[in-house]
């Protein structure tokens, strides 16, 4: 899979995230926030059913399987610090050592070493253990590292799986580390969408507040796109309860841009979090003035169904004019 991605935005309610789809194809690509470094590898057949990130941008991880459902595969780029300077062998031991003290069903079959002209050198281990049912589990695994970073590609089965599969020996001889790379927008913004639709908002947010510092770093980028990863990053900040943090970035964004709507409808989910009536309908009622300005494919949100006005309904006056807005939608 490549990590560019094609965002496709609907109706945005407060503080809930905007929907995208990711293109998924033969090759895929992990990178971390903060630290140079790419894995990379291709694997034809397989698409990705799963992601995952830990916070703090020290792990990435993505979880793919081949048409048949027979065979899945786990990438991980992730740090490990503690067995700095690391080697391929190295992240091997350090990660395989633990596993078989916690697995005594584990059983290593081979080992083996692909060395490529201008590439880290890859150290592969093949194994079996009992998965589900008392089933043998088989699995080919391989492993690049490099300073402190390290890169884990797992394949497993419960058909029979070796080093010299030819199948498997042309996924691993491309797999990559590329130690010099630094991430781009499409990373960080991949990384922090994992965040945020496993519902770990507060350290999405930063991570999208990065991404858009290099979204605003590139002269091709839309307003569109721009005007996305805004409205992301403030509402990372308010799920999570950082509200005058969210508050900030919809009025610094309106700043830059005063005729989008959603920065003003935030800003009133703002207030309307800090019982701040009065805020929240001056706000609600400039998004709508501006409703005509939302992005293709995106609609304005009925406030009268958003949990940051709901608490409200008693309020005959302002649910009165709440209840008006969302007629206007």
């Amino acid at each position: 899979m490549r990590m560019n991605l094609l965002l496709t935005v609907f109706a945005i309610t407060c503080f809930s995230p905007a929907s995208y789809a990711a293109v998924n194809d033969d090759a895929f690509k992990l990178a971390l926030v903060d630290h140079t470094g790419q894995l990379s590898w291709s694997a034809e057949g397989f698409k990705i059913i799963e992601s995952s990130a830990k916070p703090g941008g020290k792990e990435i991880g993505i979880r793919g399987q081949d048409q048949t459902g027979k065979q899945t595969f786990l990438g991980f780029l992730f740090l490990f610090p503690e067995k700095a300077p690391l080697t391929s062998p190295q992240c091997l031991d350090g990660v395989i050592g633990p596993e078989k003290k916690s697995s005594p069903s584990l059983k290593v079959v081979g080992t083996e070493k692909i060395s490529q002209p201008g590439s880290l050198p890859v150290s592969l281990v093949s194994y079996t253990a009992r998965g589900e049912g008392g089933k043998t589990l088989y699995t080919v695994r391989g492993f690049v590292a490099t300073g402190d970073i390290c890169g884990d590609l797992e394949i497993y089965s419960y058909a029979p799986l070796s080093l010299q599969d030819s199948a498997l020996k042309k996924i691993f001889s491309s797999f990559r580390l590329d130690e010099k790379y630094a991430p781009q927008f499409k990373d960080l913004f991949l990384y922090a969408q994992i965040l945020y639709q496993h519902h770990m908002y507060g350290p999405a947010a930063p991570v999208y507040e990065k991404a858009l510092v290099k979204l605003n770093e590139d002269s091709s980028s839309t307003k569109t796109m721009k005007r996305v990863i805004t409205d992301q990053a403030g509402m990372s900040y308010g799920m999570s309860g950082k509200i005058a943090r969210a508050r900030a970035i919809f009025e610094k964004a309106i700043a830059a841009d005063p005729d989008y709507p959603l920065f003003y409808y935030n800003l009133a989910c703002a207030d309307a979090e800090e019982k701040n009536l009065v805020g929240a309908k001056k706000h609600l009622q400039e998004a709508f003035d501006r409703k005509a300005n939302v992005v293709p494919g995106e609609n304005m949100p009925d406030p009268s169904h958003d949990d940051s006005f709901l608490p409200y309904r008693n309020n005959k006056e302002f649910w009165a004019f709440v209840e008006g807005l969302g007629g206007k939608r």
